[in-house]
């Protein structure tokens, strides 16, 4: 799948979180991918509904955890998927968090290594997969073995260092969370709704301690400063801006994830001031 093929916006949810009929209001409105969270089963279900219930939009994992998962099984879904829709569906696959990986010895980067050499030999195409990616070496994995990066719970100005390692031509999508809610204080109560159960996982603290943040930012709830950053808040001119910085930073496309209550009502708002193509 290339770069253009998803759309500069989509919108992030879990598997579950998204119907047929969601789906098409979704591409009504211009947005052009929607990616299923929450560690979607090795059959993919949902997939093909969501596809079927649109003509364009594409719909993508992120991500398919690979303890969970068995390579063999995401590969026979891949190519059930693929014959229907073709060009439609990315794999989005990852580790998850290394304190959910059980007994198993191996390293994450191993078994994910593993993993792609499995797919390799089911016949899944390098450019119908993409990676959850943070530190340079998953992104440089990323880069050589999948069609790009999935990074997650990230800035805009992470956009930069992964574009140094990814390179032109490789796909990088960034996640936001967003609140569509000028009163500040009720906003960030609505991100911490969500970030603070990040911030006990050390991968996804270990980058932002990368990108600058202190000890004291990703503690306990998370400083103002990182909730502001990670659950862009506003109107929706500015929640827009704080989305489209991603792309000046170095993304192709932006996964957008509403904390709101009611998910359409904000992306509705939103795909009114977003450049989007309809």
């Amino acid at each position: 799948m290339t770069i253009d093929d998803l759309g500069k916006f989509g919108v992030w949810r879990g598997y579950l979180g998204f119907t047929p009929e969601s789906a098409r209001e979704l591409e009504q409105l211009g947005y052009g991918t929607l990616w299923l969270g929450g560690s979607p089963p090795a059959d993919l279900p949902v997939v093909e509904s969501l596809l079927e219930a649109t003509e364009t939009l594409r719909v993508g994992t992120s991500i398919v955890n690979i303890w969970s998962a068995k390579a063999e099984g995401v590969a026979e879904s891949f190519h059930r998927i693929e014959a229907r829709f073709p060009g439609r569906f990315l794999l989005g696959i990852g580790v998850g968090h290394p304190e959910a990986n059980g007994a198993d010895a191996r390293t994450p980067y191993r078994a994910l290594v593993e993993y792609l050499d499995i797919l390799d030999s089911e016949g899944v195409p390098k450019q119908g997969r993409a990676l959850a990616a943070l530190g340079p070496r998953v992104l440089e994995l990323a880069r050589d073995r999948s069609a790009g990066a999935l990074p997650y719970l990230a800035p805009p100005r992470y956009n930069q260092v992964a574009r140094e390692v990814l390179g032109a031509g490789t796909l990088l999508v960034a996640e936001q969370k967003v609140v569509l809610d000028e009163d500040v204080d009720r906003a960030r109560a609505t991100g911490r709704t969500m970030v603070p159960m990040y911030l006990g996982l050390r991968n996804y603290v270990a980058n932002l301690r990368r990108l600058g943040y202190t000890e004291q930012d990703v503690a306990g709830p998370g400083s103002d400063r990182l909730i502001d950053d990670l659950a862009i808040h506003g109107s929706a001119v500015e929640v827009a801006a704080g989305l489209v910085a991603h792309l000046e930073a170095g993304a192709d496309h932006i996964a957008i994830q509403p904390l709101d209550e009611d998910y359409l009502a904000t992306l509705r708002e939103l795909a009114k001031v977003l450049p989007i193509a309809r």
